[in-house]
C-alpha cells in the first residue's frame, strides 16, 4: 500500500475541477502528493442530474483509489462537503471486530480506505438531510429556483460572491469557467446522505470574509459537529469563499498539516523559485481568557454549535426511543 494518501478534491456547486488547479499544482510539485478529481454531473448542464450522480461519481473516483492500494483523504468546498461526506460511506477502515476471517484480513491489507476528511467553507453533513433541508427548503439570496430551467440561478455578483479578494482579471477567468447547477442535488436526494464526519477524523478551513457562507455560521457548524462525536481541526484564512484560489499557498499549508495528522507521517517539502509566500494568517480558533473579544468571536458560535449538536443528539435518542416502544407492542 502506497504510504501517503491520494487527496479526492470535490469541487462546490456552479464549479468544476479546474478550480483546484492551483493547489493540486501545488500539492503534486512541492509535496508529491497524489490528487484526483470529480466532476459533478449536476454542473454538467443537466437539469435531471441528482444528488446520487454526484455521489456516485465522487465514489468512483476513491474506489479507483482504494481498489489500487491507496488510502484516500477526500478533500471538499462548499456544496460538495456533502457530496463529500456521503461518499465516504464504506470505504473506511473496518472495526477490529469486523475482520473475522483470514480472506477479510488479507483484503484489508491490500486495500486502501478512506482515512480523513477536509472541509473548505462546507458543513457537517447530517445523515438524511438533503442539501437544502436545514434552510427549509429556502434559497439563500445569492440564488433562486428557476422552475422552467431545472436549475439554481446566481443573482448576485459571482465575482463578489465567489472572489472578491481575487484580482480583478483572475476573478472574471474563474466566472467564466462557472457553469449550470441542477436544483435536484440541492433538493433531493437525503436517502443517500452520510455524516461521514463522524467515522474519520476531518479538518475545517474557515474562511473569515465568506459572503456566501457567513464565518459564524462556519464556526456553529464545527461545534455541532465537535458535539455530536466528530474528531475536528480547525483553522481560519482571512479570505473569500474560495481559498485555494485567493491564498493557496496558506490553503495547501492546512491541507498537508492535514495529512500529517491523519497519517502520522512528514510529508515532503520541496522548495520551488515561483512559489511566493503565503500572505495569509492561518488562526487557529478558540476562545482565550485573557482575550474577551475571542470570546465572541469563536466563543459564542462554537458555543452555540454544541448546544445545536447536543438538541440534535437528544432528539436522535428520542425518536429511537420511540420508535423501540413502538415496535416493541
Amino acid at each position: 500500500m502506497s504510504d501517503l494518501p491520494t487527496l479526492v478534491l470535490v469541487p462546490g456547486s456552479w464549479h468544476q475541477p479546474v478550480c483546484y488547479d492551483k493547489i493540486v499544482k501545488l500539492l503534486q510539485e512541492q509535496h508529491k502528493l497524489r490528487c484526483a478529481t470529480v466532476t459533478l454531473p449536476s454542473t454538467l448542464d443537466n437539469p435531471s442530474a441528482t444528488f446520487k450522480d454526484d455521489l456516485d461519481a465522487a465514489q468512483k473516483v476513491i474506489s479507483n483509489e482504494i481498489s489500487q492500494g491507496r488510502n484516500v483523504v477526500v478533500v471538499a468546498h462548499s456544496y460538495g462537503g456533502m457530496v463529500g461526506n456521503s461518499a465516504v460511506k464504506g470505504f473506511t477502515r473496518p472495526k477490529p471486530g469486523d475482520l473475522t476471517t483470514t480472506q477479510d484480513q488479507s483484503q484489508s491489507q491490500s486495500t486502501g480506505y478512506v482515512i480523513g476528511i477536509i472541509l473548505i467553507a462546507s458543513g457537517f453533513t447530517l445523515t438524511g438531510l438533503a442539501f437544502m433541508d436545514p434552510f427549509l427548503g429556502h434559497p439563500p439570496p445569492a440564488w433562486v429556483v428557476n422552475k422552467e430551467t431545472g436549475y439554481a440561478d446566481i443573482v448576485v455578483s459571482p465575482r463578489e460572491f465567489f472572489y472578491h479578494d481575487v484580482p480583478d482579471d483572475e476573478a472574471e477567468f474563474w466566472v467564466s469557467k462557472l457553469t449550470t447547477q441542477s436544483l435536484k442535488a440541492l433538493f433531493e436526494g437525503a436517502e443517500y446522505t452520510y455524516a461521514g464526519w463522524q467515522d474519520v477524523p476531518a479538518w475545517y478551513i474557515g474562511t473569515v470574509e465568506d459572503r456566501g457562507l457567513p464565518v459564524l455560521a462556519q464556526r456553529m457548524n464545527v461545534g455541532m459537529a465537535r458535539e455530536m462525536g466528530g474528531k475536528v481541526q480547525h483553522r481560519e484564512l482571512q479570505t473569500s469563499h474560495s481559498p485555494f484560489l485567493s491564498q493557496p499557498e496558506a490553503t495547501v499549508k492546512i491541507m498537508v498539516e492535514a495529512v500529517e495528522s491523519f497519517t502520522g507521517m512528514s510529508v515532503a517539502t520541496q522548495s520551488s523559485e515561483d512559489a511566493e509566500p503565503s500572505r495569509a494568517l492561518i488562526t487557529v480558533p478558540g476562545a482565550r481568557v485573557l482575550q474577551p473579544f475571542s470570546w465572541l468571536k469563536f466563543g459564542l458560535p462554537l458555543a452555540f454549535g454544541h448546544l445545536l449538536g447536543r438538541g440534535i443528539v437528544i432528539f436522535g435518542w428520542g425518536r429511537r426511543a420511540w420508535r423501540s416502544i413502538f415496535s416493541s407492542r
